[in-house]
């Protein structure tokens, strides 16, 4: 078993940063969307409008600069490699540093995803939410 995981993660490992990013970003908000649904009430359009505050990559580029020095070395390189990838695009509301930060999270959360290490996946990701969590207290505690 531990040699088929090993496997798989030099497999995945050869992937295109932003192909791991694309998975991840499906991880994340899938994430997000489940969450939310189980915790909150409201139409799908409010639910969807506060998604956004979650899957933003203003938001995750937060998440990503606390986060990084909680990674282990392997997923540091993912995330350097996700970070330093060329986007053929850039979303016009995305500050460039914000979308590299979050897409080499997003590459962090997909090469996760894909080697089948479940458990630490959700540990970033209820990380990630509480940073998020935490940010948005902190906002209403300063009346902002």
């Amino acid at each position: 078993m531990e040699q088929r995981q090993e496997k798989i993660s030099l497999q995945v490992k050869q992937f295109s940063p932003l192909v791991l990013a694309w998975v991840g970003d499906s991880v994340f908000d899938l994430f997000i969307r489940c969450r939310l649904a189980m915790r909150k009430s409201g139409s799908a359009h409010k639910l969807h409008v506060k998604a956004i505050s979650y899957v933003s990559a203003e938001a995750q580029s937060s998440i990503a600069d606390v986060l990084y020095y909680r990674l282990n070395e392997e997923e540091k390189a993912i995330f350097r490699r996700g970070r330093n990838s060329k986007s053929a695009t850039i979303p016009k509301h995305a500050d460039v540093l914000d979308y590299r930060r979050a897409t080499a999270l997003e590459a962090v959360l997909g090469y996760l995803h894909l080697c089948g290490k479940k458990e630490r996946l959700n540990e970033l990701l209820n990380m990630a939410v509480n940073i998020i969590e935490q940010a948005e207290d902190t906002k209403k505690e300063n009346g902002s």
